[in-house]
């Protein structure tokens, strides 16, 4: 067994870096590492796969007004669960942990497929989502333990491409299974392969336990979780289903306020604090965290309601509007391959955040421009360019935050810096889809109330007729619209297009202060020793701190005679029972 044995690999062969050991994968490794694709692939799909899929579970469950909270619920519960499971894989191993986040999410997954009301179906997203935290979190602290900082970047192109496989696949595989069988069917795909991606763990993944010695810092968790709730709602009632000035506003202000407020005191108390203050004094954590909470946000709250605008601007099917989202997550892959690649090889980082945030910056100012008669290729090229940027940061940023921080704190960080980016995404999600949704549901009563009173006797007994066969501006569905008159379409479509663009340019000074940000990011070398080794080596440094000590404090109980005539005295100390070497 060599040095690497407990992380599955050998410094023996493989392609060599500057300053770095060889790091050969070994066959526990590469069972390990699938296992890790797989559970990345089912988290990802689960945010994709419901895009394609919203317009027709709008239209059935009812409620335009609550299509925000789809998605939403999903990403609030992966954020607010996110720091338990890092901080609980530090404590007791990754494998249990792991493992109860899938039973997790597969329930949820079951559930959400046989909801018949929004409600029920929302609680049970909800679910799903807090298992789907654990699966993003295991995942990466995982990988940080088995693979050095160094060679990382290679291997987690992969992973990343886990991220554009399932931007594809879901969008595609929601699409055929809406216009194939049932959306129901979009949550009940998930079952096969989890179950498969248990046994797997449980069978392959041989990775360190222990037993808990601490207490869960629970005082820390509620208030940390609290405060993320508290944003959340407010970014979605506030100024809409609340006035800014109301107590339930303001009540949720004082929860926001009150909850972070109280939390360094009582992290500073705890014996494993669920986010260690330590972390806010380290630079990397500090600007990582702060770039990927404004990308993400702006990223997947842009890309939440794209499948929709296709299907509704350009008469897409739900399969075609995935298919539309392939070269986008093509140029994500490259790019995040590509970097990876030079950062292996180079040791070199911090240009990769800056020029990624602008490329990203940049697809989106293009999207921004679409308009009712814009080609669907020119609307493929802005996503392709949006995928590019974000494929450059998307896991490098989560590298440099592991790499910067004692392995024994590494899933905490980990989590830490995704529950930042999560409260990024649940943000984005939540505005733009409030914005996108009240915008569109004003808009479209706008023109619905317009034509009801037009001098176009054709148009008003076109618009009296679909009313009459259940036309409502809080139930269209992409099918329903392509059934419509040319004149209530092309309203339909004016609509939607004047209701997500502008939202789009908005998100552009965002990813721009992303950019301006990065530039503070330290340079620090990377890591050639996996998390793994490098808890070895304290545990090792620790022993021997350890030895030391009791070395010292014997030497200090040892009697000493004092010279009294000129002649040295004997020192005859007995032997110690640990001799220093």
């Amino acid at each position: 067994m060599t040095r690497h044995a407990t992380a599955g690999a050998s410094p023996s062969s493989g392609p060599e870096t500057a300053s770095s050991a060889r790091f050969t994968p070994d066959g526990r490794f590469w069972a390990i590492y699938a296992c890790l694709l797989v559970t990345m692939f089912l988290s990802s799909v689960s945010q994709t796969i419901v895009g394609s899929a919203m317009p027709t579970i709008v239209g059935s469950l009812g409620g335009v007004e609550h299509m925000s909270w789809i998605i939403t619920a999903y990403t609030l519960a992966m954020t607010i669960s996110m720091p338990v499971y890092g901080k609980l894989g530090d404590l007791i191993g990754r494998k249990p942990v792991l493992l109860a986040a899938i039973a997790l999410f597969l329930t949820g997954s079951a559930l959400s497929g046989l909801a018949q009301t929004m409600g029920p179906f929302i609680a049970f997203r909800f679910l799903q989502g807090l298992g789907g935290g654990g699966l993003i979190i295991g995942s990466q602290a995982i990988t940080a333990d088995i693979i050095p900082a160094r060679v990382r970047g290679v291997y987690q192109a992969p992973i990343a491409a886990m991220f554009g496989i399932a931007a594809v696949l879901g969008p595609l595989i929601g699409g055929w299974l809406t216009d194939a069988v049932s959306w129901h069917a979009v949550f009940w795909i998930n079952l096969p392969l989890g179950v498969a991606a248990w046994v797997a763990i449980l069978i392959a993944m041989k990775l360190p336990s222990h037993e808990m010695r601490a207490k869960v810092d629970w005082a820390g968790l509620a208030l940390l979780d609290a405060g993320a709730i508290a944003i959340v709602l407010l970014a979605t009632w506030a100024g809409q289903q609340f006035a800014w000035t109301s107590w339930q506003t303001v009540a949720l202000c004082v929860v926001l306020v009150a909850s972070w407020g109280l939390l360094p005191a009582v992290e500073r108390r705890a014996d494993e604090p669920i986010l260690p203050l330590q972390l806010f004094r380290n630079r990397t954590f500090l600007v990582c965290t702060a770039v990927g909470m404004l990308a993400m946000a702006a990223m997947f709250g842009a890309m939440g309601y794209l499948p929709t605008y296709m299907q509704m601007v350009y008469g897409l099917s739900p399969t075609q509007s995935g298919l539309m989202l392939i070269p986008m997550t093509i140029g994500q892959i490259l790019a995040a391959t590509l970097v990876g690649a030079l950062v292996t090889r180079t040791g070199h980082y911090r240009a990769w955040p800056v020029l990624g945030t602008l490329v990203a910056a940049l697809g989106m100012a293009l999207l921004s421009t679409m308009q009712e008669d814009s080609p669907v290729a020119l609307l493929v090229v802005h996503t392709t360019v949006l995928g590019i940027g974000i494929g450059m940061i998307l896991q490098l940023l989560v590298l440099l935050v592991q790499n910067s921080v004692p392995a024994r704190i590494v899933g905490t960080a980990t989590s830490g810096n995704n529950f930042f980016r999560q409260i990024g995404v649940s943000l984005g999600a939540t505005v733009i889809g409030t914005l996108f949704t009240s915008r569109l549901a004003s808009s479209l009563e706008g023109f619905l109330s317009a034509m009801a009173v037009t001098g176009d006797d054709a148009a008003r007994a076109q618009l009296a007729q679909a009313r009459a066969e259940g036309l409502d501006a809080s139930s269209l569905t992409p099918a329903v619209v392509a059934q419509l008159p040319d004149v209530l379409r092309s309203g339909i479509v004016e609509a939607y297009v004047h209701s997500l663009t502008p939202v789009l340019a908005g998100l552009v000074p965002i990813l721009v202060v992303a950019a301006v940000i990065s530039v503070f990011l330290p340079h620090l070398d990377l890591s050639t020793k996996s998390g793994l080794e490098q808890v070895e080596d304290q545990d090792r440094e620790s022993a021997r701190e350890a030895v030391e000590e009791l070395i010292t404090q014997e030497e200090k109980r040892l009697p000493v005679a004092a010279p009294s005539d000129g002649r040295d005295a004997l020192v005859t100390p007995p032997e110690p029972t640990c001799q220093r070497r």
